[in-house]
């Protein structure tokens, strides 16, 4: 004989909110809607399309308007829906195309018209992005906004180049810094905090800085001949990985002719699972790692 005890009606209610629950997390289920009046601050991420997050593709599809980043790809810029309106807002170092303020008000007065606003980035938002200040704007202005993080440059560029950020017994942790010179024209950073031998440190915006950094950090105690790596346009097809030392990496620059964007990374994980280039950016491939081992052993007998 079966018994079937009936469901009270506190019971009840929880089975209601469970199965809407399993209902709303599922993946074809839309959680980012962006609406008319509304702006979504949307990191990209360094540049491959495939890095994107679904949040973030599913409110580029919804786009009225679109106001981006000089970093942002054309593979992401392709997403666009068909007839979305695009502005382009970019900026270079020293070379503003279009000032701050006057980007902070241009999304005001979009999402005041009713659009879908898109406010597209590279990496994320909230890293170096100036997203924050665009959130503040935005909410004292009245207009609501989503918030979208994307893979910031350093982590998508130092994988796509084969170089972990943190690696057991070498690197307990990184650091994010720009390199940019602020308006005194001065570099004033935590040079000392700077120069642990047991992290790494990724500088943003330090291209045309670089002399200066490399001279700080060795003269605040960080090894001349620490591993270290410049990338350029990391993840995208032109990608371009250029290893040395820190001391060198001035060298280098000069003599590859490099230019902004280019990241540069600084620690002893630079060299930990490959000393070459990658054939395939984000792809190690186990005969390269052993012959590049066979070597290492070759060269220290």
């Amino acid at each position: 004989m079966t018994i079937k005890l009936a469901q009270t009606e506190p019971q009840k209610e929880n089975q209601v909110e469970q199965n809407s629950l399993t209902t709303n997390t599922q993946v074809g289920v839309s959680k980012a809607n962006l609406n008319g009046g509304e702006v979504a601050l949307v990191g990209s991420g360094p540049g491959d399309a495939e890095l994107l997050t679904i949040r973030a593709l599913r409110f580029i599809q919804q786009a009225d308007i679109t106001i981006y980043d000089r970093l942002v790809s054309d593979e992401i810029l392709a997403l666009l829906p068909e007839g979305s309106e695009k502005l382009y807002v970019g900026k270079e170092q020293a070379k503003h195309c279009v000032p701050q303020d006057k980007i902070n008000q241009l999304l005001v007065d979009q999402a005041k018209l009713g659009k879908r606003v898109l406010r597209l980035k590279g990496g994320d938002p909230f890293i170096f992005g100036r997203g924050g200040e665009e959130a503040e704007y935005l909410l004292e202005n009245g207009v609501s906004c989503h918030i979208c993080p994307g893979i910031t440059a350093a982590s998508g560029c130092t994988t796509y180049a084969g170089i972990p950020l943190t690696h057991r017994g070498v690197a307990q942790g990184c650091t994010f810094i720009t390199g940019h010179i602020q308006n005194n024209g001065q570099l004033n950073l935590p040079w000392q905090s700077l120069s642990s031998a047991s992290q790494t440190v990724v500088f943003y915006m330090g291209i045309n800085t670089l002399p200066k950094i490399t001279e700080q950090l060795i003269s605040h105690g960080r090894a001349a001949n620490t591993p270290a790596a410049l990338i350029r346009r990391g993840t995208q097809p032109e990608q371009q990985v250029y290893r040395g030392t820190l001391e060198n990496l001035e060298q280098l620059v000069i003599e590859h002719k490099i230019t902004p964007p280019t990241l540069i990374v600084i620690g002893e994980v630079v060299n930990q699972l490959t000393e070459q280039t990658l054939s395939t950016p984000g792809f190690l491939q186990a005969s390269e790692y052993q012959l590049g081992k066979e070597v290492l052993i070759k060269a220290e007998a």
